[in-house]
């Protein structure tokens, strides 16, 4: 079929009457799916039960070095729960702190301590008139909700095939000491699925910021979670670049084993240089005497070692590969050469990004919702819900059944059609 911009009005109204019979049976299926997070399905979770029987009432819960797992204490982690993390996070163990089952947890935390705190020494950002995140766009909602939450102003800057535009960013950071730090996904990127190339990597390394508390905010959430085992992303490790550009300081690094193991029953970890970690460690000490060093423990006796860990991941690749193709094949399919969207194809991570033609996307996503299909709201992956152009819709595939998935991407790209035929008719009036 020719692109839609092409077709006359009365090829489009056709058209439209033979998709909306299309629409109004999918209307009458009753449908209930979920696409609106990215949530591991159950398959993903019972890949990993067998957690539940590492340990028992009989079990020796103590650590290599004498710590007993039941008692109070060990602040940063036990040694074999920052060994394992260590190696995830490609890091020395003596370089990351341990914390409980939520990476965002620990973001959140990192923000909140600057607020009230400061950063290393400086003045806490709640004294300043005011405190500014560079936030890549499209980017995580819940990174946004961070720092929305506390105040501080959101300057968006584009997302680029190799990470978010570095040229703007370099220039910002230099120029304005109240922008204090950058959101960052680097691998596998939420939404788009991008991965930062070695240069990205390396000029972030070696940003001259005004302010000497800003930091670099990089959540490698999906520093494992490949699709393809022959075809992978890879990233330079930043805290390394950082040192080696002589910018030890400049970022804090974050990781969890939430879509590893259990959502909510991982563990997170933080990783940076000495002098970032002291200064944790002082506002740590006050907030807990130890996380659940039990559940660390689980996870060690389960995995043993990172090897055991990239196996687990195979797993999950073997159930989310299939639904990742799934989306794609369906896309290309239905709206191949239409030039009504566009979207990615990661190979890896945990969502595809989709761009349709601007001033569309929350009509799309609300057409979706009443034929039974609930999608991250539109305009999620912006600060504050506001996508300038109405364009960007995130498709999250792991959490429905594959032929569940089928359904709601044939929908969804009816949908599109629908809208966009609406959209262009509009403009030729």
């Amino acid at each position: 079929m020719k692109p839609y911009v092409e077709m006359t009005k009365e090829e489009l109204q056709e058209l439209r009457k033979e998709l909306s019979a299309q629409y109004k049976e999918f209307q009458g299926r009753d449908l209930k799916l979920d696409m609106s997070r990215g949530k591991p399905s159950a398959e993903q979770l019972d890949i990993s039960m067998g957690m539940m029987d590492v340990l028992s009432s009989n079990d020796d819960l103590t650590c290599e070095d004498g710590t007993d797992c039941r008692n109070y204490g060990v602040l940063a982690g036990i040694k074999e729960a920052k060994e394992l993390l260590a190696d995830m996070m490609e890091v020395a163990p003596d370089h990351i702190i341990i914390y409980g089952n939520s990476s965002l947890n620990v973001m959140y935390d990192t923000v909140s301590r600057s607020m009230t705190q400061g950063v290393m020494g400086s003045t806490p950002w709640c004294k300043l008139d005011k405190v500014k995140f560079l936030c890549p766009v499209p980017g995580y909602d819940r990174h946004f909700s961070i720092t929305e939450y506390f105040g501080i102003e959101m300057v968006n800057v584009p997302m680029t095939p190799t990470g978010p535009d570095m040229d703007l960013v370099e220039q910002l950071v230099a120029s304005d000491d109240s922008i204090k730090g950058i959101w960052c996904v680097p691998k596998y990127s939420n939404p788009q699925g991008i991965s930062y190339s070695d240069e990205t990597v390396r000029r972030f390394a070696r940003l001259k910021p005004a302010a000497s508390d800003f930091r670099i905010y990089w959540d490698n959430a999906y520093t494992i979670h490949h699709l393809y085992d022959n075809d992978q992303d890879h990233l330079i490790e930043i805290l390394a670049e950082c040192k080696r550009a002589g910018n030890p300081d400049m970022v804090y690094k974050f990781a969890s084993t939430s879509k590893v193991s259990f959502p909510g029953s991982g563990i997170a970890a933080i990783a940076a240089s000495e002098n970032n970690l002291t200064d944790i460690m002082k506002q740590l000490k006050i907030q807990t005497i130890g996380h659940d060093k039990v559940n660390q423990l689980r996870h060690v006796r389960f995995f043993k070692d990172i090897h055991g860990m990239v196996e687990h991941m195979r797993k999950h690749a073997d159930i989310m590969r299939p639904k990742f193709e799934a989306v794609i094949e369906t896309l290309e399919k239905e709206l191949g050469g239409l030039q009504i969207g566009e979207w990615t194809s990661p190979k890896g991570g945990y969502f595809i990004s989709f761009d349709c033609l601007d001033g569309c996307a929350k009509t799309i996503v609300a057409k979706c919702k009443k034929a039974g299909l609930v999608m991250t709201g539109a305009g999620a992956t912006y600060p504050y819900g506001k996508d300038p152009h109405d364009s960007n819709i995130r498709i999250a595939p792991s959490y429905p059944t594959l032929p569940d998935l089928n359904q709601a991407m044939e929908l969804f790209a009816l949908c599109v059609k629908l809208v966009s035929i609406d959209h262009i008719l509009a403009e030729k009036q």
